[in-house]
């Protein structure tokens, strides 16, 4: 095995980044100081001055971090220095490399993913890029495969892609994500009796008494005049206020935008008291009372929670059923479930709203809710039969009548060759003369490419990977040999068996062999 040369990466810009995190960390510092010794002196502007300086030491600390990286491969295996860690892996406990796609604002990051042979990943600070056509990236992961190849045992021959479709993707986000929107949904429903509650009791409310002890005098209404020395609208997050002249009965209460409006200074009022807290400001011309939220709408708030946290949910129970599969295969789309929620909350939102204690209490709702579950149940079990994980020698014999006339069919060739020139083919054209590559779905063979059927060799039919990223997550992949150079064909299950048949490569999908050329 020819010797693999050591490899070295560094950040770009190591220098001016060292540099500018330095400048930024003595800034950020003299900056928190400063406020912070003469605190007095600055006054309302003090959280603005500590924001921006945690903020500069915090985007210092940050490049400081990514300008002391260093990943260093040679015989031994892989070196990783940062400012606060180290890692040491000998090639022998690298079990395989694989790139991991993170989405960023614009794009996609690239990053190296070490996989030790007890399963776990170590994830490199270099190399890494946000191009999507990188050569010096693609490089610096070909010098860590020939180094692991020469010194180490790798377990797959191809570089894995994992991305946001595929199986190795982590669970921790969407774990915390479902749980965080059911603990919001379960609260948001602890509470509903209590707004039913307030609300029966503050319609149910009388005047006080004038015997009434001031013990008792909160759970009856208490009214005292006022005067409105002004009002302050403001529109926005801001709340409005309404000050009282002689800061009685109480300098100021919030309201509405509306509710502020419509007073002005001199505005005589009556202030209605219940539960220790101003209730209704009436006037003359305008009345502002405090909006109690009803119980339908808490009710409604808990089962949209719910139903948020069943969705990511659903993608957990895919990666759930994808367990056995390799960290790059994708998976199949969980829209369907997404659908299932759709409908579910057609009835369930609205059942909720109306009758938010009632569910169970006559025969309205328990038949709304029988009806509406068993809709749902049956569009989990399609949605559950539609999102099956489909392998190449489990979609079943194909039965297909002979070809007559020309038959279109959605399919691709993934890499640049003589008759697929830039991936310009988005269909295959069969019947009606020699298939060929066109850039549309019929009918007519403009810009058609012949396939050469003669030079094509069948290697392998698989699921789609990371790195078919421009194919449906349901598509299969055909492994072609064109005289000596691979190509990727790929195409709906069953359209991709027909294409293959009609191309002369003898393939069984029952059977699930490997494809061969056809003799």
């Amino acid at each position: 095995m020819p010797e693999a040369p050591d490899m070295t990466c560094r950040p770009l810009i190591r220098r001016p980044g060292r540099l500018f995190a330095g400048f930024g960390a003595v800034v950020g510092v003299w900056a928190l100081l400063t406020v912070l010794l003469h605190a007095e002196r600055w006054g309302k502007w003090f959280a603005l001055w500590m924001t921006v300086g945690l903020t500069v030491v915090l985007i210092a600390v940050v490049l400081l971090l990514w300008a002391t990286a260093q990943v260093r491969a040679d015989a031994y295996g892989v070196r990783s220095r940062m400012m606060l860690r180290r890692r040491n892996v000998p090639w022998s406990e690298v079990a395989d490399l694989q790139i991991r796609m993170q989405r960023a604002r614009n794009g996609e990051v690239r990053r190296v993913d070490l996989v030790l042979r007890g399963g776990r990943k170590l994830r490199l600070p270099l190399p890494q890029t946000a191009k999507y056509d990188d050569p010096a990236f693609d490089s610096e992961v070909e010098a860590l495969r020939a180094l692991h190849r020469r010194y180490g045992r790798p377990e797959s021959t191809h570089l894995p892609v994992v991305s946001y479709r595929t199986a190795g993707r982590g669970r921790r986000l969407l774990l915390t994500l479902c749980v965080l929107l059911f603990a919001g949904a379960g609260l948001a429903a602890s509470s509903v009796p209590g707004a039913t509650a307030q609300r029966r009791a503050w319609e149910a409310a009388v005047p006080c008494a004038a015997e009434t002890p001031a013990a008792a005098r909160g759970e009856c209404l208490t009214t005292v005049p006022a005067v409105i020395a002004r009002a302050e609208p403001a529109r926005g997050k801001k709340p409005s206020w309404l000050y009282f002249a002689d800061g009685e009965p109480v300098r100021r209460v919030s309201v509405s935008y509306e509710g502020a409006q419509g007073f002005a200074a001199g505005d005589r009022v009556e202030v209605t008291f219940w539960r220790g807290g101003i209730r209704v400001v009436a006037g003359e011309r305008h009345a502002w009372r405090e909006h109690m939220t009803p119980a339908g709408d808490v009710a409604v708030i808990a089962a949209g929670l719910g139903l948020g946290a069943a969705y990511p949910g659903a993608l957990l129970l895919m990666r759930r059923r994808g367990r056995r599969l390799a960290d790059d295969e994708v998976l199949p789309s969980a829209l369907p479930f997404a659908g299932v929620l759709v409908v579910t909350a057609v009835w369930l939102l609205p059942l909720c709203y109306l009758h938010p204690t009632t569910l169970f209490s006559s025969r309205t709702p328990i038949t709304w809710w029988a009806a509406g579950s068993l809709v749902s149940l049956g569009l989990f079990a399609w949605a559950w039969r539609a999102t099956r994980i489909r392998t190449p020698g489990e979609t079943g014999a194909v039965q297909t009548p002979p070809v007559r006339g020309e038959v279109f069919l959605a399919a691709r060739f993934l890499d640049h060759t003589d008759y697929n020139p830039h991936g310009f083919g988005t269909h295959i054209v069969l019947g009606g003369g020699p298939p060929a590559v066109v850039p549309h779905g019929g009918p007519g063979r403009f810009a058609e490419r012949p396939i050469p059927v003669g030079r094509l060799t069948a290697v392998n039919v698989r699921r789609a990977r990371g790195d078919d990223e421009t194919i449906s997550r349901s598509w299969h992949v055909a492994e072609l040999d064109d005289a000596g150079t691979p190509v990727r064909l790929a195409a709906a299950p069953a359209d991709l068996t027909r294409i293959l048949r009609e191309l002369g490569l003898a393939y069984n999908p029952a059977e699930g062999r490997t494809p061969t050329a056809s003799s």
